[in-house]
């Protein structure tokens, strides 16, 4: 870990925020490349109806508009929740070099809970990871929005 690894996990805990606060899970995204914030995302599923709306492919998107290109080399991922297969699948191929990330996903995490896919030897380029990074901050998030969503679909239910 660097001294700049909780700095950038806390502005992508703020996309995290800025996503559960339209009402999709809060998981947020930023990219940095050579010290510079060229991409920032957050979850948009729900805001946008896609299934590809992962905070993750959110902010390689718009990193890969800033460089102007689809590698972007170099570049460190910083992401509040392990990715899950389709977006680890898209770090390899964006060739980010190093993934920082928070809380673990049991469930659907491809990085290292379910799967390697980042350092996978049999794919054409590895990532650097550096998981548990403000992990409880992230975590945190997540069990409070599941918690308000379960108390909201309670009282639709009149239970």
């Amino acid at each position: 870990m660097t001294t700049d690894d909780e700095r950038f996990m806390g502005y992508a805990l703020a996309r995290a925020e800025a996503a559960a606060a339209r009402g999709d899970v809060p998981v947020g995204a930023v990219v940095v490349l050579d010290g510079v914030v060229v991409g920032v995302g957050e979850n948009r599923r729900e805001a946008e109806a896609d299934p590809t709306g992962h905070a993750e492919i959110v902010a390689l998107r718009d990193a890969c508009r800033s460089a102007g290109r689809w590698r972007i080399d170099g570049a460190t991922l910083y992401v509040t929740l392990e990715p899950c297969p389709m977006c680890a699948g898209a770090i390899v191929n964006a060739r980010v070099a190093r993934l920082v990330y928070g809380a673990d996903d049991p469930k659907a995490g491809a990085v290292r809970s379910l799967y390697e896919i980042c350092t996978d030897p049999r794919l054409n380029h590895r990532v650097e990871l550096c998981p548990g990074v403000l992990a409880e901050s992230a975590a945190g998030l997540l069990r409070e929005f599941f918690r308000r969503a379960r108390a909201r679909a309670k009282l639709e239910r009149g239970v």
